[in-house]
Formats: structure tokens, sequence, C-alpha cells
């Protein structure tokens, strides 16, 4: 294989690109297009996939179209575990300085799911098991994960409603919701108000770069949360978050230590 001047192996570097090609475009995808969005030459394309349909991370289908493999599966739910090791460091700095319960969720086939949290110091706090999952439409951390898909994708993961209504606050209706995400776009970040639980408030901010759909909250008494300055929690945040997602972006430098 060759070795590319950053000294990376070119061979590698390209396949793993063509993983994330086929992720992006939902698990499956045909030569044309693969070869379109990746921008590769087609006979590179052939060579890779053989390899990767022969290893297990590839597998071709029926209509001769390439999906992600079964052998994917185990280094994601590895990968999966240890992001909430990875944020630990980040949780508690969020947690420290906002004094509430600090969580890590991403999204994961239309659920939320709960990869890390640091708890509260208060007597009286929040707290979510690590592995919980829970609908996305009745939670901030759900509604900054949706947020970020295109409206037709964040449309399809609601479907066609009503949704549940896990409070008389939840909204059930998915043409608000959508109307919501927009808003959230902008102002970049999302508030659960009794939505999931009564008496409880989150704040969430999404992990901006993360390989996967991720996002930050905090999550406390709703007297109490409502009480706090928002605006400055919500900077703390974002800045939080965006040092998370470029820590996660960068990766471990194997030559270090």
């Amino acid at each position: 294989m060759a070795e590319r001047a950053t000294g990376g192996v070119q061979s590698l570097e390209r396949a793993f690109d063509l993983l994330e090609v086929i992720a992006d475009a939902g698990g499956v995808l045909g030569l044309s297009d693969l070869a379109s969005r990746s921008g590769l030459p087609m006979p590179t394309i052939h060579r890779l996939v053989r390899t990767l349909v022969r290893t297990g991370y590839l597998r071709q289908d029926s209509s001769r179209r390439y999906a992600l493999g079964p052998r994917l599966i185990r280094l994601g739910e590895s990968a999966g575990r240890l992001l909430g090791s990875w944020a630990r460091p980040y949780l508690a700095e969020l947690m420290e300085s906002t004094g509430e319960t600090a969580n890590l969720a991403v999204l994961e086939s239309g659920e939320v799911v709960y990869v890390g949290q640091v708890p509260s110091r208060h007597s009286m706090r929040m707290f979510t098991e690590v592995g919980r999952r829970v609908q996305p439409h009745c939670t901030a951390v759900g509604k900054v994960l949706l947020a970020q898909l295109p409206d037709d994708q964040a449309a399809r993961a609601l479907g066609p409603g009503p949704l549940t209504a896990h409070t008389a606050f939840t909204v059930t209706d998915p043409a608000e919701l959508l109307r919501q995400f927009a808003a959230i776009r902008q102002q970049g970040y999302a508030i659960d108000d009794q939505e999931q639980e009564l008496g409880v408030r989150c704040i969430a901010v999404a992990v901006p770069g993360a390989p996967t759909a991720t996002a930050m909250s905090v999550s406390g008494p709703e007297g109490r949360l409502r009480s706090t300055d928002e605006a400055k929690l919500v900077a703390g945040a974002k800045e939080i978050a965006a040092r998370l997602g470029e820590a996660l972006r960068a990766g471990p430098d194997p030559e270090d230590g």
C-alpha cells in the first residue's frame, strides 16, 4: 500500500473514507453513487470494496449495492461505550461550572442513547442511567440531535405523529417540532421544560464535529435551572462542547508516550 506524505497509509484512509460515505448515505450505496460521492476512480473503489467485503466490513445485497457489514457492529458498540469515558473530563467541567448533572447522548436508530453522565453534587439532582434509551421529541438532547439532521430525515425520525405525551408539556405535533428545530439550529441549543418529566428542566447543545450526532446537556430541578443565567450557561456549555468535538476529531496520537 502506498504511503502518504503525511505518514499515513493511503489505501487505509481511502477505505475508511468509503465506509463513512456509505454511512452518511444511510448505510447502503451503489457503486456509481459511491464513485460520485467519494471522488475516487472506479478501479480503486472496486479494489477497496472487494477487500472490505472479504473482511466483513461491507456486504453486497441482492441489487449489487454495498451495505455496511456486520463486523462494524462490534467496533461501533465498543467505541460507543468508550465515548462516555473520553468525554468524562468535559462533562465534569460542565457539571462544576453549572452545578447540575451533565449528560452526553447520541442518536441511534431514531432513539436518544445516554452514553455518559457526571451527576450534580446537590442532594436533589437528576440521574439518568448510562445506556438508557428515550424518545427524542421530549428531551433537550433529542431535539438538538434531530435538529442537526436535514428536515426530511428529522421528519422521518419523528414519524407522522401524534407523538407520545409524557407530560402535559410534551410537544406531540411533528410539524411544531420541525419549526422548533429551525430555531434550535439558529440559537444553538434546545430546552426540555418538563416535557419528559414533571419538575425537570434540561438545556442541551450539540457537540460540533463529533463523528456521529452527539449532544451535551445539563439537567436539574425546574425551579433551580430556571433561576440560573441561561445565556451564560449556554455560552459555557457551547465552549466545552466545542473543545470536546475538537478532541474527538483529533484523537490521540498513537506515537505519544
